[in-house]
């Protein structure tokens, strides 16, 4: 099988899965507990007016038939009206979004710069001091969990040393509007700092581990030898030659690991009170606001079926030897 084949294969694939993943979606969100209509139907509510609210939320119509209209409604870039702010989701969601992927993006970059370095440093360095050092602590923050780095974090830099804000996006009287406005600005980094710290030091561990490993392998081959009987310095054959011939692994694994954070980005933004998808999420649920919870589960889960797929092309794209059968 050729790589365009497989390209076409896995097309159809990702369209099925959508459809199962926001089917999946509604099925949930509908057989859940709780009246989305609680928020608008009070006791002095007359019948006509209770049935008009029904009718306007369009939850009068079968299951069948909101189903169709869900479905429509995704083809077309829709996501609907917001139970809760009476507004179309999309607006709501767009900002959302950004706040999450500048943060959450920003914290794997961190990462990756730092894992790939000191992973490297610790495949060069093997069995010293400081690769059994390195090795304990990458360990101990990949199995830190997510709330209680963060906790960690604001307790040192915000509460202890009073450096940093304790959270939300930007300090309060400051009005943005735009989006090169809103995100260009020292307030809004200022505020970035501690949440992408809690981010990095949660993730850095994969690279890490990741490129020690692969460092391993590539020290042993042939070229390294030569170089270094070529009497190149160190520094140069570990970044210029054998850095550049252990990031391949990487590659595709932060596709992977870019939709596990943009998908799971819920803790870091409770803990800081970030104003992101995982923290609307939240709130829609608690609202029984059907349309915008169902647009976050669906962006979210969106990035994380969109990064598998091109982690699958990446890999074969990016190494010949790749075969598909």
């Amino acid at each position: 099988m050729g790589l365009q084949e497989y390209v076409v294969r896995r097309i159809i694939q990702l369209v099925f899965t959508f459809w199962v993943f926001v089917s999946i979606l509604f099925v949930l969100f509908r057989a859940a507990p709780g009246d989305p209509t609680s928020m608008y139907v009070t006791q002095g509510m007359s019948q006509e007016a209770r049935q008009e609210t029904i009718r306007r939320l369009g939850l009068d119509e079968p299951l069948h038939v909101q189903y169709v209209d869900y479905i429509g409604q995704l083809l077309t870039g829709e996501f609907g009206t917001s139970f809760r702010y009476n507004e179309p989701v999309w607006d709501i969601l767009v900002v959302k979004f950004w706040n999450t992927v500048l943060l959450m993006g920003t914290a794997l970059v961190v990462a990756y710069l730092i894992g790939i370095t000191f992973g490297a440093l610790l495949g060069w360095y093997r069995g010293s001091r400081f690769e059994r050092g390195g090795i304990i602590v990458a360990l101990m923050a990949r199995s830190s969990p997510e709330f209680w780095t963060g906790i960690l974090v604001l307790s040192v830099f915000s509460f202890w040393l009073g450096v940093f804000p304790s959270g939300g996006m930007r300090s309060i009287g400051v009005e943005t509007s735009g989006f090169v406005t809103r995100y260009v600005n020292w307030d809004f980094a200022y505020h970035l700092v501690l949440p992408v710290m809690a981010g990095a030091i949660y993730y850095m561990a994969t690279p890490i581990l990741l490129m020690r490993n692969t460092m391993l392998d590539v020290l042993k081959a042939d070229f390294i030898e030569i170089k270094k009987a070529e009497g190149l310095p160190e520094h140069q054959i570990l970044f210029s030659h054998a850095v550049r011939n252990s990031v391949l692994p990487l590659v595709t694994v932060i596709a992977l690991v870019s939709g596990k954070a943009i998908g799971g980005s819920l803790i870091i933004e409770t803990v800081f009170n970030w104003p992101g998808m995982g923290r609307e999420m939240v709130q829609s649920i608690n609202y029984n606001d059907y349309p915008v919870a169902m647009g976050t589960f669906f962006l979210m889960g969106s990035v994380v079926i969109i990064m598998n797929f091109v982690a699958d092309l990446a890999y074969g794209i990016l190494d010949p030897r790749v075969q598909y059968d």
